[in-house]
This record gives C-alpha cells, sequence and structure tokens, in this order.
C-alpha cells in the first residue's frame, strides 16, 4: 500500500501534533514517489493570512522502496493562525501538496493545513484538569425554602416546583420571563454532598447577579447577589463550602450588554440613582451608544431590554476590570474564574484587560469563553480572533465535540466523528484542550436526551414543546443513547460538563423547556449511578488528566480510541458501541491488538480476548502500549 503523501495527524510526518508554541521547532516531512523527477528539492510554504509567504526547504531525509522523504524544520515567532503547504517543481511545472479528507495530503486540489502557533508561556489552570464540571441554572436546580429579604415584588413566584416555565409573549409580543420556581444558593449547598458522589469538581453557575428575569442574563447590579438566590455572604458559604467537598465554583460574566432594567441603564425607573436612560448625566452614560436619546438605542440582538455596551469605554473597563473591580470582587469571594457570555461578540482589548485582571489576581483562575464554532479560526469584527493563543481565554464551550458526538449517534460516518475530534485536537494548543468543556446539553440547547430520543422539533413552535415530554419508549431510546453520548463526553479529552438533570433523565425541548427544574423525588437513579461509575474511571487513570489521543479503529458500529500521556506505556482504551444490538469484538483479530502488550479490564469484561459490548454501551481496558 502506497504511503500518504502527508498526514498532519501522524508524528511520523509532522513531529508535533497540533498546535505549537511560539519559536517551538517543528519538523514537517512528505513521501514522494522515486518516479517523481524532481528539477529541486520541495519547499514548505507557510504563512499568515495578510502576510508574505515563507519558503523553507525541504531536504532529502532517507529513501524507502519506491519512496523518497523530505523534511524540513522551522518554527514562527510570531503566535496566531499560521497555514502552510508544498510545492515542488517537476519538469519544469509546479505540483502543490494540499490537504484532502482534513489530514491527508494531496497533488493540486485541496485547502491549506493550518497549524496554530501560541504564547510560549500560555498555560492553564490545573485544578479543572482530569475533573467533572456541573452546570447549575440557579432559579431550577434546588429550593432550600430560606425566606429572602428584598425580593422586588413584581416578579411572579412559583409554588409547582417542575411545573412549565411560562413562554407566551403579551399583548406586544415579549416574553418577560418573569416566573421563578425559587431556586437559591442556600438550595447548592444542601446538595453539594450529592455533587461530591457525582464526582463533580467544578460547579459552573449560571448568572447570580441581582437581574429581572429569570435566566439573569439582563444583569442589574453586578456586584450583588440576586436577592431570590440570597446575599453575597451566601455566595462566599458556598465557595467555602463547596470547597470543602473539593468543589471549585466558576461564575457566569455577561459582558457584552446589561439589562435595561438595572442600576447603569434605569428605563424603568425601578433604582433611585439616574441610569443612562435617565440623563445623560448619568456616569454610566457612556458605557452605552443612543441614536435618538433616549429611546433609540444599540441594544443585543435587537432586544430593546438589553442595551449593548461599549466594552472598551475607559469606565466600563475599569468597572468590570479595573483595580477593586467586579472581576476582583467575585474572586475575593471565593470563584474559580468565570465562562463568559457571548465572547466572540467581546472585542480584543476587552478580553485582554480581562484576562489580564484574571490572572494578575490569581493564575489559577480560569476563563472560559462562549464560542459556537472553532475558536482557533473564528473570524469576527473583520479579523481572526485570538482567544486561544494566550493572553485572552484558558477555553471555550465544546460545541464541535457536542455536533460530533450527536451525529454520530444520528448516523453519521465515523470518519466524520474522528474528523470532527481530531480537527479540534489538532487546530487548538494543548493546554486549552486539557480544559475543554465538553457537554451534550445546556440552557442554550435542547436536552440530549430530548434529541436523541424524541420526536424532532424543526419547524415546530414553542406551544408544540410546552407539554411535550418522552413517552415511555422515547425515553428508554434517549436514554441509551445519552448513556452512549455521555461515555464519548467523560472519555474525549477536556472535561465533562453535565448539564443540570442530564444525569438524572430530565428532558425538554429548547429554552424554557430545558430549563425546567430538577425532578428531586423522581430521578432516574440508575442513571445516575451510571454518572458516578463515568466519573470513577475518569478519576482512575492520569490519562484523562492530560492525556492525549489515538483513534484505533473506526468500524461502522462501533469505534475504539485510547487516551494516553507522552510516553504512551500505560493507556485506556475505550470501545463505544452506537448501535442498538451487542457487538463482539475479537480482540486477536482486529488490527488495533497489535498496538498493545497487554491489557486489564476496567469496566466490562472479556472472555477468550472476546468482548461483548452492550447496545450503546461502552468498555474501558487499561492497556500496555
Amino acid at each position: 500500500m502506497n504511503k500518504p503523501i502527508y498526514d498532519s495527524w501522524d508524528r511520523a510526518y509532522k513531529s508535533m501534533f497540533g498546535a505549537i508554541r511560539r519559536n517551538e521547532p517543528c519538523t514537517f516531512t512528505i513521501c514522494l514517489p522515486k518516479e517523481i523527477r524532481l528539477d529541486s528539492n520541495p519547499m514548505l510554504v507557510l504563512f499568515r493570512v495578510g502576510m508574505k509567504e515563507r519558503f523553507v526547504p525541504m531536504n532529502t531525509v532517507y529513501e524507502s522502496g519506491n519512496e523518497v522523504y523530505y523534511s524540513a524544520t522551522c518554527s514562527a515567532n510570531i503566535p496566531g493562525v499560521h497555514y502552510y503547504y508544498f510545492a515542488f517543481m517537476s519538469e519544469g511545472r509546479w505540483t502543490y501538496v494540499k490537504k484532502t479528507e482534513g489530514h491527508l495530503g494531496i497533488y493540486n486540489d485541496g485547502d491549506l493545513f493550518q497549524l496554530t502557533v501560541y504564547d510560549e508561556h500560555f498555560e492553564t489552570p490545573d485544578f479543572l484538569k482530569g475533573g467533572v464540571m456541573y452546570q447549575i441554572f440557579p432559579d431550577r436546580f434546588c429550593k432550600s425554602g430560606v425566606q429572602h429579604e428584598n425580593v422586588p415584588s413584581d416578579r411572579v413566584l412559583r409554588e409547582d416546583w417542575g411545573g412549565t416555565p411560562f413562554f407566551r409573549p403579551d399583548e406586544n409580543g415579549h416574553v418577560w420571563n418573569n416566573d421563578y420556581f425559587g431556586g437559591d444558593l442556600e438550595g447548592i449547598m444542601q446538595k453539594l454532598p450529592y455533587l461530591e458522589s457525582l464526582g463533580v469538581t467544578c460547579i459552573y453557575l449560571n448568572p447570580i447577579f441581582e437581574a429581572h428575569e429569570n435566566h439573569r442574563y439582563n444583569t442589574a447590579n453586578y456586584r450583588k447577589v440576586d436577592p431570590l438566590l440570597g446575599t453575597n455572604a451566601d455566595f462566599k458559604r458556598l465557595c467555602f463550602e463547596a470547597q470543602r467537598h473539593g468543589i471549585s465554583v466558576i461564575l457566569d460574566g455577561v459582558f457584552s450588554h446589561t439589562g435595561a432594567d438595572s442600576i447603569y441603564f434605569n428605563k424603568f425607573g425601578r433604582y433611585p440613582e439616574n441610569g443612562a436612560y435617565n440623563t445623560p448625566e448619568s456616569p454610566y452614560y457612556k458605557w452605552y451608544c443612543f441614536q435618538n436619546y433616549p429611546d433609540t438605542y444599540e441594544s443585543w440582538w435587537g432586544i430593546d431590554t438589553l442595551p449593548n455596551v461599549h466594552e472598551n469605554e475607559p469606565d466600563y473597563t475599569d468597572y468590570i476590570c479595573g483595580r477593586g473591580g467586579v472581576l476582583e470582587y467575585w474572586l475575593s469571594q471565593g470563584a474559580a474564574g468565570f465562562r463568559l457570555d457571548v465572547a466572540d461578540e467581546l472585542p480584543n482589548e476587552f478580553l485582554e484587560n480581562l484576562h489580564d485582571c484574571v490572572k494578575g489576581y490569581d493564575n489559577d483562575k480560569i476563563v472560559i469563553g462562549e464560542v459556537w464554532e472553532d475558536a482557533s479560526n473564528k473570524e469576527a469584527y473583520g479579523e481572526k480572533r485570538r482567544y486561544l493563543l494566550g493572553g485572552q481565554l484558558d477555553s471555550v464551550m465544546n460545541y464541535p465535540f457536542r455536533t460530533a458526538i450527536m451525529r454520530y449517534l444520528g448516523g453519521y460516518s465515523p470518519e466524520a466523528f474522528r474528523e470532527g475530534i481530531m480537527t479540534i485536537l489538532e487546530n487548538y494548543p494543548k493546554p486549552t484542550v486539557d480544559v475543554l468543556m465538553n457537554f451534550v446539553s445546556t440552557h442554550d440547547i435542547e436536552r440530549a436526551i430530548t434529541v436523541l430520543g424524541g420526536e424532532s422539533a424543526d419547524g415546530r413552535g414553542k406551544e408544540w414543546m410546552a407539554e411535550r415530554r418522552l413517552s415511555p419508549e422515547e425515553y428508554a431510546r434517549g436514554k441509551a443513547k445519552l448513556k452512549c453520548a455521555m461515555a464519548l463526553q467523560f472519555f474525549l479529552p477536556g472535561v465533562p460538563s453535565i448539564y443540570y438533570g442530564d444525569e438524572a433523565g430530565l428532558d425538554g425541548y429548547c429554552d424554557p423547556f430545558n430549563r425546567r427544574c430538577y425532578p428531586w423525588g423522581h430521578e432516574d437513579t440508575e442513571l445516575i449511578e451510571y454518572t458516578k461509575h463515568l466519573s470513577k474511571i475518569r478519576k482512575s487513570s492520569k490519562a484523562f488528566v492530560d492525556g492525549r489521543m489515538k483513534f484505533l479503529k473506526l468500524a461502522e458500529d462501533y469505534v475504539i480510541f485510547a487516551r494516553y500521556r507522552e510516553q504512551r506505556q500505560r493507556a485506556m482504551a475505550i470501545i463505544v458501541n452506537r448501535t442498538d444490538h451487542p457487538v463482539t469484538i475479537d480482540l486477536n483479530a482486529e488490527r488495533f491488538a497489535h498496538s498493545y502488550t497487554s491489557y486489564t479490564m476496567v469496566y466490562g469484561e472479556a472472555q477468550d480476548n472476546q468482548i461483548t459490548v452492550a447496545p450503546y454501551g461502552f468498555i474501558a481496558a487499561a492497556v500496555e502500549l
């Protein structure tokens, strides 16, 4: 079989897999048939968008059979997304080697290979690596029953825990999101032993700052916990108590806009101090952009209850990122970092100021951005974003992994699944990969069990979604597939993030039905125990802390991949069956069997080197490579 011309995933061709640090040497090798008569040695062509191409001569390394190998070693001294290809002249004609199938070289046709170069000092916090994250929508997780003071009187306080959230618009077409089920910080504290039993090491809280809609993405006061959730002192106590259970707490930072109903804008006159809407003399006036004062102003996606802010307005930047500002205050109260809402709408300068503030307070605090696409090559504001080069974000929400997992379980090919996973691993810096936020459900998308088991919501309205719950048959199908999705979520590189209630079988279509109350007393206990098993397996091997990944086998019904540390002597092999029937694998007959010398089953059983993987099940084995 002919060798590939080039394979960017194979370290025989590219000595450093994936992204490289600034000034870190990397060797690139191509393999050409001897029958090609070269006029001169090939060249590696490397460049950044808008910059001149850099031509690096390649030298003959060795010959093997009918093939000749050429290599060049180089580095890049500017962080950024670089692109490369190979070129050679034969009998007076140029031929180019570009990419196809994501990682293999092809003559002439194809795309450019991507090389992400990041700052040589870029590291990410250790506390999240190898752990398990748990996302909580505070109003819907647990209601302690504690009476809270100073709760605004215009809120609808629901007594039907688990009821359908309000979703219908008023006569003007506006949905006010003003119904509250009463989940609070004290309720979270009461459930810390439960979260610890799940293996949770980090809680990510959707917004907790004072706001006048139940999602709290319309911040009213950045420096105050919403009174229905508790007090600032309650948050500090939550962080302290959580730490006793080995759990850190990350806050949601919403810095691209505020609420119109806030101390900063004060459109509805709730607050005694004048806001930007009340007078141009307000200290907050410069934060906003008015086209026709006061009623016409820039707002987030045209929603007039969410006026946009100028993040780089010095007063606003200082208020959030300055000495004693919002970020420092919450870090001082015990927050382990921030998840940034709509990070792709925050300008570079603001992200850098935010990063410097957080890291200046404590380098082990984390900054995670909400970015839905490949964050390494995302373009916004007319330029390539610099999220993951060092100096902005540590990590991002890993929507590309979620897409790959859900598509794979929906019937996409194993090759497409591998492509989706490996592309991110190739494009992202390794420090980022180790702390990627891997999820299958969030507050912004349908719950995975509903997608996997229920009817499609495409083209359906909220009236259809509202009371549409999974039938017993749909639930059984969705649960089985969810378990398969969670196995991938837990064992792929990064950190699994459980959206509250997923582990208990909570279903729901899109917002607000994906934000129903946690079903205390009606949990799926078998699914909870399964989640605990996944966490224990993660904890059993350091390969899941910062290990690399290699696909060992792609089959129509199953995939096999290994997580290993740099030396690769010991690894965890994971076999995942995506079908509704058992799969029996003869280890001696499989090609991947030659990759290891011995194995020990961690989850599942083997007899005479044969393994049977249950429908939608997985096998985990510790192997010696």
